[in-house]
């Protein structure tokens, strides 16, 4: 009996044994995977390690890696894996200690100096300007933010500007905002990896101080792309030539929100992004006109690798596209992936297999480990696995039967369907939409963009020193114009964009941990990932909201009802209102949510009740100066000052300032439990300025009862 036990164990580690040796060949795939782990894990803690923590982190890591040399080999990569999660928590801390500048401490205004960096437009279609080497009034520039952005109100055409000019303005400057709600998304940390110290908006005018002084070689980049979008947008008029210069340039200063909204709706704001896709389609055209150019004559290619220095020159015109367009994130991963697949055509590799595709994750990760929690990480990442994966395994299937014509539709329907479908989960848990006639708009626009926008792009700059780039322009505003048709006429059909309510933070890392698993693993273990995305699935579908929101300014309150959440204004705090009813997965005007049921007005004050709770909102220094005490509430709201000595829970202006946006529900017993932002955010580097303070309070029936016989 003993003795099988025993040979039934030695199977057992024997089968085990054998599956981890299976993944040899393979293991260059899990190695972003284990550095996101780490990364991931680092975003998340609730407080930032110290230095000697991230010391022995790195220790740890080494030690581990060392180990690997001695232990079976079969369990080495496992050990690896471990010390590839330190590196990468450890990598993630260094970048946010290495891009670590001034922010602002308190709301400032007065005369702004600074030298143009950037010109862009906000999401309520302001333009707004970006300055670095900033100058404040009263303040030590060791205190100064190395950069702040600036919203310009009015009539002002700031498109005159040129990059490099320092400015002087008069204007409003805060510290990034916060998440709208606890756990929404952390505007402080992108900020901080942004460089951006202070955000506000001025009303008056804009003057230039001094034209452009030495200027850097990013400046000279950014002035030719400045003139470069003037140049398109000239040639081609309208919202076509606006698009022309977003995808040509970076600039999308110049479309309006309309626009975005409609390509966003049919899942075409993709084509907007430098991305994937643009550098895909440009280098890949490059490759082709240089292979088959080159190909005309006998003699070169007879004697010299055509392929590879077609290679070569689309690797430098991806380089030249990727300093134009600004060198985003975006733009940057892209250029990533379409370089590792040229060097891969340098190498006698296959250029587009998923090794190419773990190369291009880990150069990102080790460069920017911030860009993984990005939607764009994700979903850039999402569809190239998605798609290598399929067409991968589509080469077991023979097709030389079927017509050209039948395959390149067939090769267009089904990337675009793979694509969408494997960046669907993500952008609807980044965005809460689903564009449910994506493909349709797709096939009808990406075919296009790919046989005559880009071409025609190419064409237009080559022929611009004789002065003909306007041909190359006519087809291009033909390919737009057609695009934007498309996603005007697709978005205005019934049901063309549904709302999904926001998801739980474990959603999404089990989601890409299964797929993933799906992917890479080798051998029948691997469908066990369907059970990470199913639970994720079962999780998202559970997913719920706080009963009542409350606003870091104090001024808007949101009560979730039976037609939906109720806000407590029509008007004011918009955006913060917007990403509440989109997390709801309800979206709708605030005007109409205003008018919902749940809140008993009296003038400038709100009342609402939460289970057994009345929480009482105060708008105004004369409505808070007449209340009396608590008026019955257990929780009051304002956004004033308030210095009175109430028995109940008060949140005032300084108090929100400290604590974030706020998220309160009753829990099992009846208690009131408080969420703060900052709770859920943690201390961190990017919130933790002085005014910030956490804090989770519950406010328990005992309490309450206390309180109500208390004379």
């Amino acid at each position: 009996m003993g003795d099988t036990k025993l040979r039934g164990k030695e199977q057992v580690r024997t089968a085990f044994l054998d599956a981890l040796l299976a993944q040899r060949g393979g293991l260059i795939g899990w190695v972003p995977v284990c550095l996101g782990i780490g990364i991931g894990t680092y975003f998340s803690l609730s407080h930032e390690p110290n230095q000697a923590t991230m010391a022995g982190v790195w220790l740890v890591a080494i030690i581990l890696l060392l180990i690997s040399r001695w232990v079976h080999p079969a369990l080495a990569p496992f050990v690896v894996g471990c010390s590839l999660i330190l590196a990468g928590a450890a990598i993630a801390e260094w970048r946010t200690a290495h891009v670590a500048e001034p922010v602002l401490g308190f709301r400032y205004y007065g005369p702004i100096e600074g030298r143009v960096v950037n010109i862009d437009r906000s999401a309520s279609d302001a333009p707004r300007l970006t300055l670095d080497n900033v100058v404040l009034a009263r303040m030590s520039p060791a205190r100064t933010p190395a950069r702040v952005r600036v919203s310009v109100h009015g009539d002002q055409v700031i498109h005159s500007f040129q990059p490099g000019e320092t400015l002087i303005l008069t204007g409003h400057l805060s510290p990034p905002a916060g998440p709208a709600e606890p756990g929404g998304f952390d505007f402080q940390r992108h900020a901080w990896f942004l460089g951006l110290g202070a955000v506000g908006y001025t009303r008056t005018p804009v003057l230039r101080l001094t034209p452009p002084r030495d200027p850097t070689l990013a400046m000279r980049v950014f002035a030719t792309r400045t003139k470069l979008s003037s140049y398109v947008q000239g040639a081609i008029p309208g919202e076509s030539g606006a698009f022309a210069a977003a995808i040509m340039t970076g600039d999308r200063s110049a479309m309006r929100q309309e626009t975005l909204a409609n390509l966003r709706a049919a899942n075409l704001a993709h084509l907007l992004a430098i991305s994937g896709l643009h550098m895909g389609l440009l280098t890949g055209f490059i490759f082709a006109l240089v292979r088959y150019g080159l190909a005309l004559s006998a003699t070169i290619s007879l004697r010299y690798q055509t392929k590879k220095i077609a290679a070569v020159c689309a690797l430098v015109v991806g380089a030249f596209y990727l300093a134009l367009s600004g060198g985003n994130v975006a733009t940057e991963r892209a250029f990533i992936m379409v370089a590792v697949m040229l060097v891969a055509v340098l190498l006698d590799r296959r250029a587009l297999t998923l090794r190419a595709v773990a190369m291009a994750a880990i150069i990102v990760l080790l460069w920017q480990p911030e860009a993984l929690t990005g939607p764009g990480f994700q979903m850039s990442f999402a569809a190239t696995t998605a798609l290598v994966v399929v067409f991968g395994a589509l080469r077991r299937f023979d097709m030389s039967r079927w017509p050209k014509w039948l395959r390149a539709v067939f090769s267009v329907v089904l990337s675009s369907f793979v694509a969408g479908l494997a960046t669907a989960p993500f952008a609807a848990a980044h965005f809460n939409q689903v564009a449910h006639f994506g493909l349709i708009a797709n096939l009808l626009s990406v075919p296009l963009m790919g046989v005559l926008v880009m071409p025609a792009a190419v064409l237009a700059i080559c022929l611009a020193p004789l002065g003909l780039s306007g041909i190359g322009f006519a087809f291009m505003s033909f390919g737009l114009r057609w695009i934007l048709w498309v996603a005007e006429t697709v978005s205005s059909w019934d049901g063309a964009v549904g709302h999904i309510v926001a998801p739980g933070p474990w959603v999404l890392p089990l989601l890409a941990m299964g797929s993933l698993w799906g992917v890479l693993w080798r051998g029948r273990a691997r469908f066990a990932g369907a059970i990470l995305v199913i639970c994720a699935a079962v999780s998202w579908s559970q997913a719920t909201r706080p009963q009542l929101l409350i606003a870091d300014s104090g001024a808007l309150i949101g009560v979730l009802g039976a037609q939906g959440r109720a806000l407590s204004k029509a008007t004011g705090d918009s955006f913060v209102a917007r990403i509440w009813l989109e997390n709801d997965g309800a979206v709708t005007e605030q005007e109409i949510a205003s008018g919902r049921p749940g809140y008993h007005r009296d003038g400038r004050a709100v009342r609402v009740q939460i289970g057994d709770w009345t929480v009482f909102q105060v708008s105004g220094k004369t409505a808070l100066a007449a209340l009396d005490g608590c008026d019955g509430a257990d929780v009051i709201i304002s956004n004033q000052k308030d210095d009175a000595d109430r028995p109940c829970a008060v949140f005032d202006i300084d108090r929100l300032r400290r604590t974030g946006a706020l998220a309160l529900d009753t829990n099992e017993h009846g208690d009131l439990v408080v969420t703060t932002a900052q709770d859920v955010a943690g201390d961190r580097p990017w919130n933790a300025g002085p005014e910030m303070t956490g804090g989770h309070m519950v406010l328990t029936q005992e309490n309450k009862k206390g309180r109500q016989s208390d004379p």
